[in-house]
């Protein structure tokens, strides 16, 4: 039986895996593989995702930036601004934030008590340290991934589901693929995009795992009272111990935890949601009367935090689309432009001319 042959093999069809397959479809005969039932069962179908222009750190913000028109134009995003907020001894680390933000085109404004409070009037008086980021927007999450995946599909790629793999190997200038129940496809590359599970993949193909490392999040789905106000804005702690913003009339609350785990279908743990609550009620003047829902989802990051896009530096034909953190969402334009491009050899266009693809390369772990 002849087998399928593809210029190109995507493993993952979450956020990462969709959106470099929409952007490649048009121009190469894309494979789109995934392990699940349906795409984007596991981080991308359980974010609490916003776009927020500081999320990630300083070498996040230029795919952020170049991002953000996209998902605008699209309509993917509801301006909701988002305030980080400390007590009076985290005032260093404030000023410290604003500093290492001051220089990389992020929106952000310090502010004070009173700033603070008429954005989010039930907020104890301890906490008196603020900063104010006006552009911070909610991230319609299920549309921006169905959108990818139309997108591929209207240039002849569907995801492939139930496609967990269980070989792959190099033969002479191809790749050959097979799954779990059997079937096998052909490409002459393979993109990494598979998240929690890239390192297995990786060995899978014979190369080195970077260390891609899935970090647990919780978040719960609340109700408070008082009722939580619509409009409020999403609400960090300078710490990480928190954050929170409202959700189709609820809250959505997490400890903003990061518990090393395997590869797996995350769960959440009753500790974290505790954990979120007592945090919650020690920040404003409200209780949480009751927990609607919980989940957990795996954040997959590379030993340096930044995302990893490129050639492996020692296997041919492999490609590497992954450790996109908490960040891959909002990032996902950008991201996706800037990897098919590299992947295919193309021109930079304005979406990605001013980021440095040099900052996210594989090679830099070698």
């Amino acid at each position: 039986m002849t087998q399928e042959h593809y210029d190109i093999a995507v493993i993952g069809a979450g956020m990462a895996g969709a959106s470099l397959a929409a952007e490649c479809a048009p121009n190469a005969r894309v494979l789109l593989l995934e392990a699940e039932e349906r795409p984007g069962y596991h981080t991308t179908g359980r974010s609490a995702a916003f776009w927020e222009e500081c999320y990630g750190g300083p070498a996040i913000v230029p795919l952020t930036l170049a991002s953000g028109a996209y998902l605008r134009d699209g309509g993917f995003l509801k301006l909701r601004g988002a305030m980080t907020i400390g007590r009076s001894a985290d005032a260093g680390l404030i000023d410290a934030f604003v500093n290492r933000f001051s220089d990389t085109g992020a929106t952000i404004e310090r502010i004070g008590a009173v700033a603070m409070r008429a954005r989010l009037p039930d907020l104890l008086p301890e906490w008196t340290e603020g900063v104010w980021q006006p552009h911070c927007s909610d991230i319609d999450v299920a549309a921006l991934h169905q959108h990818y995946l139309a997108l591929a599909a209207r240039a002849g790629t569907r995801p492939r589901c139930r496609a967990r793999i269980a070989r792959i190997e190099r033969n002479a200038e191809r790749w050959a693929i097979a799954d779990e129940r059997g079937r096998s496809w052909q490409a002459s590359a393979i993109v990494n995009a598979a998240g929690a599970w890239a390192d297995d993949v990786a060995r899978m193909a014979g190369a080195r795992a970077l260390g891609i490392q899935p970090l647990r999040r919780t978040v719960a789905q609340v109700e408070t009272d008082p009722p939580t106000d619509s409009a409020a804005p999403l609400v960090l702690d300078i710490n990480g111990r928190f954050y929170f913003k409202p959700e189709s009339g609820r809250l959505w609350l997490s400890p903003h935890d990061e518990t090393p785990s395997p590869a797996v279908d995350a769960a959440p743990e009753e500790m974290a949601v505790a954990e979120a609550i007592e945090r919650y009620q020690q920040t404003v003047d409200a209780k949480v009367t009751r927990v609607e829902r919980r989940w957990a989802g795996l954040r997959s990051f590379s030993p340096d935090r930044a995302p990893v896009y490129g050639w492996d530096p020692t296997v041919d034909g492999f490609f590497w689309f992954a450790g996109q953190g908490g960040f891959g969402i909002q990032t996902a334009p950008a991201a996706a432009r800037l990897a098919s491009q590299l992947l295919l050899d193309a021109p930079r266009d304005a979406m990605t001319a001013p980021l440095d693809a040099g900052l996210y390369r594989p090679g830099r772990f070698a």
